[in-house]
C-alpha cells in the first residue's frame, strides 16, 4: 500500500485495507507461545519498585503508549512490543525502540504511516475491541486489551508490573481517574477475575 493509499483507507475507515498492513492475530501470538512474558503499565507506584531486572528477565517485555523508564531500578530498559493508543513522536520512539509495535486503540484516525509500515506491525481487531468495552461498561485501557490479547496466547507465564488501576496515577500524563473515559473500579474487577482462570497471569505491583 503506498502512503495515499493509505491515508485514503484511514479517512474512508476501510478496515479491510488497513487490516492488510498487519500481522495476523494468530502470527502474533504465536510469537508468545512458551514465552515469560512481562506487561509493563505506566503507574506511578512502579517508579518506587526494584522489578527493573525482572522486567528485564522476561522473555518478552511489553510496554505501553508512552513508556515511561525513569529508571532502570524500577522499570528495566527493554521494549521488544510496544501496545499503543496513542500517535508518538519520534523523540519518544527512538528513546524506546521497540521491535515491534501494536496499535491497539479503535481509533484508526490517530494511526500514523510510519507505525503502520514498521517491522511486524499488528492492527488490534475492531471486533475484538468492542467486545472487551462490552464485557466492561467502559472504554477499555490499553492495558486491558493486552492483557486480554495476551490471555489468548499460549504464553508460559503473564506477569503484570505497574498496574494499579490508576490508584497512584499515571506516569504518562497528570489527569486524574475523573478525566479519563476508562473504569478502573470495573477494570480491577475483571483483571482479579482473569487471575483466577488463568494462573499464568501474575499481578506484580
Amino acid at each position: 500500500m503506498t502512503r495515499l493509499g493509505f491515508l485514503i483507507a484511514r479517512t474512508l475507515r476501510d478496515e479491510d485495507a488497513l487490516q492488510r498492513l498487519s500481522v495476523a492475530q494468530d502470527s502474533l501470538l504465536g510469537d508468545l507461545s512458551g514465552k515469560h512474558v512481562a506487561l509493563v503499565g505506566n503507574a506511578r507506584a512502579l517508579e518506587a519498585s526494584g522489578h527493573g531486572a525482572a522486567i528485564d528477565a522476561a522473555d518478552m517485555v511489553i510496554r505501553i503508549n508512552r513508556a515511561p523508564m525513569p529508571s532502570p531500578h524500577s522499570h528495566g530498559t527493554r521494549t521488544d512490543w510496544l501496545a499503543l493508543a496513542v500517535r508518538l513522536g519520534s523523540a519518544d520512539r527512538d528513546r524506546i525502540a521497540p521491535r515491534r509495535v501494536l496499535w491497539m486503540s479503535h481509533k484508526r484516525k490517530r494511526l500514523d504511516w510510519q507505525t503502520a509500515t514498521s517491522p511486524g506491525f499488528y492492527l488490534h481487531p475492531l471486533g475484538d475491541y468492542t467486545a472487551l468495552k462490552e464485557t466492561l461498561g467502559a472504554p477499555p485501557t490499553t492495558g486491558a486489551i493486552m492483557i486480554d490479547l495476551l490471555s489468548r496466547s499460549d504464553a508460559a507465564r503473564i506477569d503484570l508490573y505497574g498496574f494499579d488501576f490508576f490508584a497512584s496515577l499515571s506516569l504518562s500524563g497528570s489527569r486524574t481517574a475523573g478525566n479519563v473515559p476508562h473504569d478502573f473500579g470495573k477494570e480491577a474487577e475483571w483483571v482479579a477475575k482473569q487471575r483466577k482462570l488463568d494462573k499464568r497471569i501474575r499481578h506484580i505491583h
